[in-house]
């Protein structure tokens, strides 16, 4: 094996010049060893890809490296496993819905997931505002769970990926976090550690999401893919959109009662049909059937209350109170609230997902750093959507928070990210692509 220096793989990089498999192996293994390669060079080297970048056999590999820096999962189950990521926005509570879904229709969901940083959210911290839930299970706890209601959400462990987690921490305060084929390791690292025989991406493209535009949103989705097939792994990514908030509710147990409210039978909502949409291309991944019968199995999961029945026993087997699926009215909102009237008469042309996400954050439903708590509580239910013509003092979004002095805080901001139009807007698809790799046939073609 030839000798490993960390400085010649940053002028490499720096210059452009590929890096071997082994230079990769090398350095990701650094990452973790004792002693490790010192941050001042590490950071040296991912500035040097956030500026150079990396070719797609070496972003690959870094994945593959980082895979298996830690654990590789590997599932003792009867049928097909599937897994999804979101690249994060506002008012995603997709898993919430998608999972159960998938798992009354014989596709197994082990869930892995993380906790909300900054103005995106995190399934982690939607699902501890159910009272009692625990996301932190025993390896053999969730595998039982796993077989039993046919999907678990749990914390991630920190034996998945573990240089990822390093990397990711160097990478937050060194300003290279959106790099994209850094973003695309990062993922994907985790993503292939999870064991997964089939993977949907969800990339959010918008003023809410870290790709702002379609064609970075696509370059990223392409790596990603580009990484799945070098594992060989049947993936799928689909561009949705986040200039506007996903469904009607922002924070952690408002949007579980979202979630409730269309696993009771709100198919025909803008959040019913996305999240019906993408649980028909998983079942079509694993091999349920074509785009057309996916699409019909995965919504008589929902009207047939077979969805339903699964995330009640998934609430149940991770220690919580299944009764909310019945009363959602047990998931206690934050006793200060507010509503906002229209200003003035005309259609709501936009909605500013970013702005709304980091309100949600100054009422308390999201934390700035790791170590903030959140207010399971606090968050914000809109009355009206992009597109929907208003009147000056119709209702158009209701806070919610501990304190009437978050609510002053989060109403200046609310209030610049809504935007009022005198002429009605051109509709915007919640699903702007679908991008598959070798594996895959046509997605499911119903968008909202």
């Amino acid at each position: 094996m030839a000798v490993f220096h960390i400085g010649e793989c940053i002028r490499k990089t720096k210059q452009k010049i590929p890096l071997s498999k082994e230079e990769i192996r090398q350095l990701v293994q650094g990452v973790t060893a004792e002693p490790p390669i010192p941050d001042y060079q590490l950071a040296a080297w991912l500035m040097a890809v956030c500026f150079s970048g990396l070719n797609d056999e070496e972003t690959a590999e870094l994945t593959m490296a980082m895979r298996d820096s830690g654990q590789v999962l590997h599932w003792d189950l009867d049928g097909p496993v599937a897994d999804k990521h979101s690249t994060g926005g506002v008012g995603d509570k997709t898993t919430l819905i998608l999972a159960p879904i998938a798992a009354a229709c014989g596709v197994y969901m082990p869930k892995m997931s993380g906790r909300g940083l900054g103005h995106t959210g995190g399934t982690i911290d939607k699902l501890e505002s159910i009272p009692g839930l625990s996301t932190a299970l025993d390896p053999k706890d969730f595998l039982a769970l796993v077989r039993k209601a046919g999907f678990a959400v749990a914390m991630q462990t920190g034996n998945l990926a573990p240089a990822d987690k390093k990397l990711y921490a160097l990478r937050d305060v060194t300003e290279t976090v959106d790099s994209i084929p850094l973003i695309c390791a990062s993922i994907m690292s985790k993503k292939l550690a999870t064991g997964a025989d089939h993977i949907l991406l969800d990339v959010k493209v918008g003023s809410g999401a870290f790709m702002k535009n379609d064609a970075d949103a696509a370059e990223l989705a392409r790596r990603m893919l580009s990484a799945a097939n070098a594992d060989k792994k049947d993936c799928t990514a689909i561009l949705t959109d986040m200039d506007r908030p996903l469904g009607m509710c922002i924070g952690n147990a408002i949007e579980v009662r979202e979630a409730i409210e269309v696993l009771a039978g709100d198919t025909d909502s803008e959040l019913g049909i996305f999240c019906i949409t993408l649980a028909a291309e998983i079942l079509r991944m694993a091999g349920k059937g074509s785009p057309a019968e996916c699409l019909h199995m995965a919504k008589q999961a929902v009207t047939s209350g077979a969805a339903m029945e699964r995330f009640a026993m998934m609430i149940a087997g991770q220690g919580g109170d299944a009764r909310v699926t019945e009363n959602p009215a047990l998931l206690k909102l934050s006793g200060c609230s507010r509503t906002l009237k229209v200003a003035e008469n005309g259609w709501i042309s936009a909605m500013h997902s970013e702005e709304i996400g980091r309100a949600s954050v100054l009422l308390g439903a999201g934390r700035m750093t790791k170590n903030d708590a959140i207010d399971p509580g606090a968050g914000i239910r809109l009355c009206r959507k992009n597109g929907d013509a208003v009147q000056k003092g119709d209702a158009l979004l209701t806070m919610y928070a501990s304190k009437e002095s978050q609510l002053d805080e989060a109403e200046a901001m609310l209030r610049g990210a809504v935007v009022i139009a005198a002429e009605k807007p051109a509709p915007a698809p919640l699903i702007h692509q679908t991008l598959t790799g070798p594996a895959a046939d046509s997605a499911p073609k119903a968008e909202p």
